[in-house]
């Protein structure tokens, strides 16, 4: 697998089956025997370092102010122009982002590019909202989180030389640090922002997703909470997401299963309750592993989130 750039990352995903603490085990096991290291080293390859995440402070959000360009600058200097991307060079030099010199805006440049990236915020997450205007299933607020142009190029590794959804891509990015260049041969996913009644989801306020029975899935599906402004999980959560597997989720008498987000849960219901931060507005991804048929050909149908007052 070639890698354009010099800096890169792999995601590898270990599975669970059942969430026990015994397949859990199993899962970070199976994972730790993942070695990386330079083929230079392959004949003598050194230890390969493992940092469990759940135990640091850890955060990979974009930062809408001065730091966005200082990383920018860091990406500039450290890595090859793609042949894509040349067109960036004139504009970067425009703000000081030039390959083999500083990056040192002064007063007046830091402020205008501050309030540059806060209006840049606001306009991609304008046009991210817009990608809920062709839902998944319709009538619903389920939606991919990504434009069609964008999924095309990513699929493609943007193969079609006139082609390139820069706006597009900057809104698949502001949401996922990743995009499957196969989406929905392992997997698939789908976004909602809003309630049944078309409203933004409040933390302090509760709601339940009902999912029919059957899922058409070959491994599991998952439900998880991101916080509405950063698409990232909420900080001081005890957990983030319920799923298919998770050790005691509790089915309704057809097999349909019924989740609840809100600050608290209801009596009884704590198994298939993901906890919300009262002061954060939040999303809902709904992930489906394996997909099949009928996922596609929508004959199982996932409906909106209802408040529950």
């Amino acid at each position: 697998m070639p890698s354009a750039v010099y800096a890169g990352y792999a995601i590898l995903r270990s599975n669970l089956t059942d969430g026990s603490p015994k397949d859990i085990e199993r899962a970070v096991s199976y994972g730790k025997k993942v070695k990386i290291y330079p083929y230079a080293q392959a004949a003598n390859p050194p230890q390969t370092v493992l940092v469990d995440l759940l135990q640091k402070n850890f955060g990979n959000t974009i930062t809408y102010n001065i730091h966005f360009f200082e990383t920018l600058n860091d990406f500039v200097q450290r890595e090859p122009w793609l042949e894509r991307d040349k067109a960036m060079i004139d504009p970067l030099k425009t703000i000081g982002i030039e390959k083999g010199k500083p990056f040192n805006p002064d007063a007046r440049t830091k402020e205008i590019l501050t309030a540059a990236v806060k209006d840049a915020h606001t306009w991609i997450d304008l046009k991210f909202q817009s990608v809920f205007a062709s839902p998944f299933y319709e009538g619903t607020s389920w939606a991919l989180p990504a434009p069609p142009e964008f999924l095309k190029g990513i699929m493609s590794n943007y193969a079609v030389p006139d082609s390139y959804p820069i706006d597009s891509r900057a809104v698949g990015y502001m949401i996922a640090y990743f995009s499957a260049k196969h989406l929905g041969a392992g997997q698939y996913y789908l976004l909602t922002i809003k309630d049944s009644n078309g409203k933004s989801f409040e933390g302090a306020k509760q709601y339940k997703l009902h999912l029919p029975p059957n899922v058409p899935v070959k491994l599991y599906w998952s439900v998880t909470v991101y916080d509405r402004e950063t698409h990232a999980v909420t900080k001081g959560m005890p957990y983030f997401s319920r799923a298919s597997n998770t050790p005691g989720i509790q089915k309704n008498s057809d097999g349909s299963v019924d989740l609840y987000f809100g600050t608290k849960a209801s009596d009884g219901k704590q198994s298939n309750w993901v906890p919300t931060d009262s002061q954060r507005d939040f999303e809902l991804m709904a992930r489906f592993y394996g997909p099949e048929k009928g996922f596609f050909d929508k004959t199982w149908k996932m409906g909106n989130v209802k408040e529950v007052k």
